[in-house]
């Protein structure tokens, strides 16, 4: 649905009192878009880390050790530049895999958790939820 005159006329009055009130905010939106930022830095973090391989091995060949762990370091750093760049370029996150305090991704595989239920009566589901129905069984065959 196209907006109105009126609604089109707001908008131009408010991306102007931004622009007079927030020059660089306002350069800044309308500068690159994130996605394509994200590419640059993994372009970017591809080329030093063919540096750094370059570095490690010049410092293999050479002999001389401390040339290689700086190669290391820098091939380190730059695939963590690289794949943190790779993850901001994805659009929407895998609904299999759940986000985790240390920025690792757990993938959720094996049976889904509605298809599982909870057949022991277990409050949770899961690995932990089968254990504790089995253990409810065998105390009830014991008894």
């Amino acid at each position: 649905m196209p907006l109105s005159e009126e609604e089109l006329r707001l908008l131009e009055q408010m991306e102007r009192a931004l622009s007079e009130e927030d020059p660089k905010f306002a350069s800044t939106l309308r500068g690159t878009t994130l996605r394509q930022a994200a590419r640059r830095r993994a372009i970017l973090g591809g080329v030093v880390f063919a540096v750094g391989v370059a570095v490690m091995m010049g410092g293999a060949v050479s002999g001389y050790w401390p040339v290689g762990v700086v190669g290391f370091v820098v091939m380190l750093g730059s695939a963590t530049m690289l794949l943190s760049a790779l993850r901001g370029q994805r659009g929407a996150p895998d609904p299999h895999i759940s986000a985790h305090p240390s920025g690792f991704g757990i993938v959720d595989g094996g049976r889904s958790r509605r298809s599982s239920g909870n057949r022991g009566g277990g409050s949770s589901g899961g690995f932990m939820g089968t254990m504790q129905a089995r253990w409810r069984r065998r105390k009830e065959r014991g008894l």
